[in-house]
């Protein structure tokens, strides 16, 4: 039996990618008899508030054999560089402090990675708890954070970070990464460094269930057009990086055809983006709050279209909205570049379009809306290749089976 930590900000019952991915993949662990301990934070993420029922200085909960430990943070709503420090580096002091007491020894500490800076206490901790160290990335920070206008480059910040990311990846046991953009950038820079590549992919098994698209049910209020309208659907974070307003401006030039957009979720842009939907009379836009992910599939299922915006280019950037879109077998308007871009052109399971192009994003959903044939045919083929690549439980097995039989340290 091998003992994990796994050690991140995000965690059920926060929404997001991370999030879904992490919870799996403990409950694998635990599924094969292994025994799992997660460090985590009191939930705040996207609304930068503690959830109700948390808060407070300790939590300690069993769920579904996996045992979670919270610790205090200092929440943050706001998009600003100085408040989003103290919201990372509180956890990253407070999980230092907590893990020193409440952690057990482990074999593998798992870290996951943005925030970049909870290597810091994740290095620490595995050295103190004599484990074996994993970093996880998910994003390259900083230069992600510099893409997004969130760091100058160049700047005292960003050399910070650039040190602190070389240490962690030289001094981690493994180096995973999310895409394979992420493991090629990392190992050109860091040749020595062990990597290997962790995909988020989808949960099949989730989507193999999927429910009759009960429209009504599950987008209530959604109007009944007499041409039985298209929907396009976001379901996801409502934030700076996904260049939403895109969306708005695609509802806005296509009033003249049966679309209606549906953008279901939560985040520091979301209400910013109801005001200009309300100030430009979009009546073929609804918004919806986020759900819990075991109800995303339900959401799928009720769109004919799914939409997966980027505002820019990331380096390495594979969003998880992509693999459930595929997983659903639902056609895909992916406004990104790089690997991303590729999977969708190379399986032919929807149309590309260049990040903030708003004529091809409205050409792109023209095409669908008056095809549904060609919808079916990209939806099939997406479902096809994440069988075939992105199955989430064959990804896990394939990590778990690494860790059991480890390469000589």
């Amino acid at each position: 039996m091998m003992k994990i930590i796994l050690h991140t900000q995000y965690y059920p019952p926060e929404k997001g990618a991370p999030q879904a991915r992490l919870s799996s993949l403990a409950e694998a662990f635990v599924l094969r008899g292994h025994s799992v301990t997660v460090l985590t934070a009191m939930p705040s993420y996207p609304e930068g508030r503690i959830y109700p029922g948390y808060g407070g200085f300790f939590r300690k909960e069993d769920v579904r054999g996996v045992q979670v430990i919270r610790t205090p943070i200092y929440p943050a709503q706001s998009e600003g560089l100085l408040k989003r420090l103290f919201n990372y580096f509180s956890f990253v002091l407070a999980s230092f402090v907590y893990g020193i007491f409440f952690l057990p020894k482990a074999d593998y500490f798992f870290t996951e990675s943005p925030p970049l800076f909870l290597g810091i206490s994740g290095f620490l901790l595995s050295r103190w708890k004599r484990a074996r160290w994993i970093f996880n990335v998910s994003d390259l920070w900083p230069d992600s954070a510099v893409r997004l206008g969130k760091l100058r480059a160049g700047g005292p910040v960003f050399h910070a970070c650039s040190l602190m990311e070389a240490f962690f990846y030289q001094r981690a046991w493994l180096v995973t990464g999310q895409s394979r953009e992420i493991i090629a950038d990392i190992s050109s820079r860091f040749p020595g460094v062990r990597t290997a590549l962790f995909s988020n992919g989808a949960d099949l098994e989730k989507f193999d269930l999927l429910p009759a698209a009960r429209r009504q049910e599950v987008f209530p209020g959604i109007p009944n057009h007499p041409q039985k309208p298209c929907l396009a659907l976001y379901a996801g974070l409502h934030g700076l990086a996904q260049g939403l307003e895109q969306i708005l401006e695609s509802a806005s030039r296509t009033r003249h055809l049966p679309v209606h957009y549906v953008l279901a979720g939560d985040g520091p842009a979301k209400s910013a983006l109801i005001k200009l939907a309300k100030d430009r009379d979009l009546k073929n836009v609804s918004f919806f709050d986020g759900r819990p992910y075991d109800r995303v599939p339900e959401m799928l299922a009720a769109a004919d279209i799914l939409m997966v915006p980027l505002l820019g280019t990331l380096p390495g950037a594979v969003p998880s909205k992509l693999y459930e879109a595929m997983a659903a077998a639902k056609p895909v308007i992916l406004a990104a570049e790089g690997e991303a871009a590729g999977i969708v052109r190379g399986c032919g399971c929807g149309i590309v379009v260049k990040p903030k192009d708003t004529e091809q994003f409205v050409e792109a959903v023209e095409v669908l809306s008056r095809d549904a044939g060609l919808r079916k045919t990209m939806g099939d083929a997406g479902k096809a290749e994440v069988k075939k690549r992105y199955d989430r439980r064959k990804i896990q097995e394939e990590f778990i089976h690494m860790l059991i039989s480890p390469v000589p340290s």
